[in-house]
């Protein structure tokens, strides 16, 4: 088969309803617009959104607070977690998403205080509270920011 053998499917394509094209067409003189007003001209119609001059649905609804565009959705990790690996192994964000502690790192990994952790462990990941951070240190492993 080469590019000039396709087709499109049967009944796929239908040719285009040529309108105003006289009244045997059956559908001339007007050709479908009505009999004037603002649709029956060309370039005729209102904007998106636009109501009549009533107050417009997006301009009814109300809006509260404010959506910062520029924030990062971080993953938090409490450190009492990090016990699932072994002795001495490097966790980063491929080991804990192979783990199941983490499915979708979106914009970061945070390491949280929260737990203890009795491991020797280095942890590279792009964020680390200040408690985690001496946590990790006590017992004796790393915490690298990546």
């Amino acid at each position: 088969m080469t590019l000039n053998d396709l087709k499109p499917a049967v009944g796929a394509h239908r040719k285009a309803w040529r309108v105003g094209r006289g009244e045997s067409s059956g559908n001339g003189k007007f050709a479908g617009r009505g009999h004037g007003g603002q649709w029956s001209r060309t370039g005729g119609g209102v904007r998106p959104g636009f109501e009549g001059g009533q107050m417009p649905m997006y301009r009814r609804m109300p809006k509260r607070g404010f959506k910062c565009r520029n924030t990062k959705d971080i993953v938090a990790i409490n450190v009492s977690l990090l016990d699932v690996f072994d002795d001495g192994a490097v966790v980063d964000i491929p080991a804990l998403k192979s783990k199941g502690l983490v499915s979708n790192p979106r914009d970061g990994v945070k390491i949280l205080g929260n737990g203890e952790i009795t491991k020797k462990l280095t942890v590279k990941v792009n964020f680390f509270s200040k408690t985690a951070t001496s946590k990790i240190e006590a017992a004796g492993g790393k915490a690298e920011v990546v």
